[in-house]
């Protein structure tokens, strides 16, 4: 078993999910007491935040890099970053360690294209859905035409994240607003639904909506095993 190098903390709501599903897939695929070999570096979020907002992506990314060389003197065997949005700073990273980096929109992608989908609906923090350091490699690697939320909705989504999610705090009536946007985005074409942020799936759910939902989350937790596990 190869040793998975987490770079973690943002948030560490999500993080603690990571843990949680890598090795329940673990345990899934190998059975007995099996768990996985895991390395974490949780970075303090609140710094991070900070430099989130101020633009500040290359001070982030020197914090994140630095996160990616302790864990592979510490023996990981690869990295994953349990977040979306920090992945704006996932080909410096890449450029510095000597280990494989998966990332998240491939994992997402990979699966969108599994199962033949062309247009999809992005939910995720203003970088996420604004930015084209996610859409563009989605749409440049795999062709999808990627719809995002009107305005006043990814505000909404984004306040989601961090007033709420970030923190613990799951509301019904956060549930509701995100699925009726998730609902809007079905009625102008989305034919699925990716949750662009780890904390999302604190909220929302397959069975909370008819359309495809893409747990970035879970998909890059189950790309992490598949890595780790195979000879």
């Amino acid at each position: 078993m190869k040793v998975i190098g987490i770079i973690g903390g943002m948030s560490w709501e999500s993080s603690a999910e990571y843990y949680r599903l890598i090795n329940e897939e673990v345990n899934r695929k190998l059975g007995k007491l099996h768990s996985a070999e895991i390395i974490m570096y949780s970075v303090d979020f609140d710094q991070i935040e900070r430099l989130q907002q101020d633009g500040r992506w290359d001070e982030a990314a020197t914090i994140l890099i630095e996160a990616a060389r302790r864990l592979e003197r510490g023996g990981a065997d690869f990295l994953i970053m349990a977040t979306n949005t920090m992945h704006i700073v996932a080909n410096q990273i890449q450029n510095i360690v000597k280990i494989p980096f998966l990332h998240i929109a491939d994992a997402t992608g990979d699966r969108i294209k599994e199962a033949g989908l062309k247009r999809v609906g992005l939910l995720g923090t203003i970088y996420t859905m604004e930015k084209d350091f996610y859409k563009g490699r989605l749409t440049d690697k795999y062709g999808f035409a990627v719809l995002i939320p009107q305005n006043e909705e990814r505000t909404s989504v984004n306040d989601i994240i961090y007033k709420e999610l970030c923190l613990g705090k799951i509301n019904s009536s956060s549930k509701q607003k995100l699925v009726t946007i998730i609902n809007e985005l079905a009625a102008e074409g989305a034919q699925g639904i990716i949750l662009g942020c780890t904390e999302l799936s604190l909220l929302i759910q397959q069975k909370d909506t008819t359309i495809p939902v893409f747990d970035t989350t879970l998909i890059h937790t189950q790309t992490a095993v598949a890595s780790a596990l195979k000879s």
